[in-house]
């Protein structure tokens, strides 16, 4: 491989095109340039190393009349997107079974053993290690009664190779005067973390790709053709692009992408939501935490502190529901947590497959055509490994990780 066009400039099209250049490709990065339209502008920033366990489960769909936004939880469906996510269930169905779901967590927690230290050494090549925050997370319960019927039961969730213990007193005086009141118990993660900052994370990437001579194209990708010979991108601006390969990684619009090179991809996008305050006192030394009966995360950034919610499944272009918003701001203000009352709002769609694995390979019937996308919560946290595992895709070696259960042909 000389030279590859990679489409998408979110984390894993990103990171991915700098670990390329590094292995001596040529690089074309095609992305439109409208950063808040991805799920890397908005998330919670938690390398999540401990979700291990896919959420194409039957206990997830036993508990989902429960978590419905009408109920006031954070599952919501879009009735005028039906005909999107309406297959997509029944696959989701389809892999909810035992066997499927022990597949699922094997894969995932391979892919996930790998998570913390791929994001150190992307952060050391982009030329800044601080990128990362090895801090752990926690998950923290307010109510004393919640508290008591649900922390024994979640200490025992598979977790990987991360290490959970209950928090203790001192660990929760840590929230004092930052909530009103301290969590009543939780649990601390150690051996996750988060990034400095998400956006932050991929300019300093983008950054360090520019600065050694990568070639970034501000445009969509409107057609792809692969032939034996090479691939060609016919851009939205009217021009064309070609190249010995090409990386599909934009997310939840790779679907479009991979139906013209003849593959079926059930991507959804499965909407997050998140509001950031540039005016807060939550320490920098704080980690991620996670707020389990609002289902709310909060993470403080260099641009300051944000607090993330909802699965709201939609077309990606989909306006914003503003409802989601009003109601993850109450959250904040009834935890008590200094916070903007005019914050930054942002909704973006996270590219979901029905079995909650991602689709990481190369094309069977396409062979110079590589992909990357379907990482639902988990785009952020597994998008340095993954950039590995492409790089070591195109350099024709053993990967560092099991790839057949990660083949989009799954779905064939």
């Amino acid at each position: 491989m000389k030279s590859i066009l990679v489409i998408g400039g979110g984390l894993v099209g990103a990171a991915s095109a700098l670990r390329l250049q590094h292995e001596g490709a040529a690089v074309t990065l095609i992305d439109p340039g409208d950063m808040r339209r991805a799920a890397s502008y908005g998330n919670a920033g938690h390398l999540g190393a401990e979700q291990v366990s896919p959420w194409s489960a039957w206990e997830h769909v036993r508990a989902a009349p429960g978590l419905l936004f009408g109920a006031g939880g954070p599952l919501d469906f879009r009735w005028r997107d039906a005909g999107l996510w309406g297959p997509w269930a029944l696959r989701y169905l389809g892999a909810c079974g035992a066997a499927s779901v022990a597949r699922g967590r094997e894969a995932l927690s391979t892919i996930l053993g790998h998570a913390l230290p791929a994001w150190q050494r992307l952060a050391a090549l982009a030329g800044d290690e601080s990128l990362v925050k090895p801090h752990g997370h926690a998950l923290v319960w307010m109510s004393p009664a919640r508290a008591d019927k649900e922390l024994t039961a979640a200490l025992r969730n598979p977790s990987g190779g991360v290490r959970v213990r209950e928090m203790s007193s001192a660990d929760l005086a840590r929230y004092q005067g930052v909530l009103r009141a301290p969590p009543a118990a939780g649990l601390f993660h150690d051996g996750t973390g988060q990034v400095r900052d998400p956006q932050g994370a991929r300019d300093a990437i983008l950054a360090a790709f520019d600065a050694k001579g990568g070639e970034r194209v501000r445009a969509g990708a409107m057609r792809v053709q692969a032939r034996k010979s090479g691939v060609q991108i016919q851009l939205s601006d009217g021009d064309a692009r070609d190249a010995d390969a090409l990386l599909v990684a934009a997310g939840a619009w790779s679907r479009g992408l991979m139906r013209q090179l003849g593959t079926y991809a059930p991507l959804i996008g499965e909407r997050g939501y998140s509001v950031q305050s540039r005016d807060h006192v939550w320490p920098e030394d704080l980690p991620t935490t996670v707020f389990e009966e609002t289902s709310v995360a909060m993470s403080r950034f260099d641009s300051g502190l944000r607090a993330t919610s909802f699965i709201e499944f939609a077309s990606p272009n989909a306006p914003a529901d503003a409802r989601k918003w009003r109601r993850l701001e109450r959250h904040v203000r009834d935890l008590g947590v200094r916070f903007s009352e005019t914050p930054d709002r942002w909704v973006g769609p996270r590219p979901t497959l029905p079995d909650y694995l991602p689709a990481i390979g190369r094309l069977e019937r396409a062979p110079n055509v590589l992909y990357a996308f379907g990482h639902a919560h988990l785009g952020l946290t597994m998008s340095a490994i993954t950039s590995e595992l492409i790089a070591a895709l195109a350099a024709e070696r053993d990967a560092p990780v099991p790839l057949e259960p990660l083949r989009i042909e799954r779905f064939a």
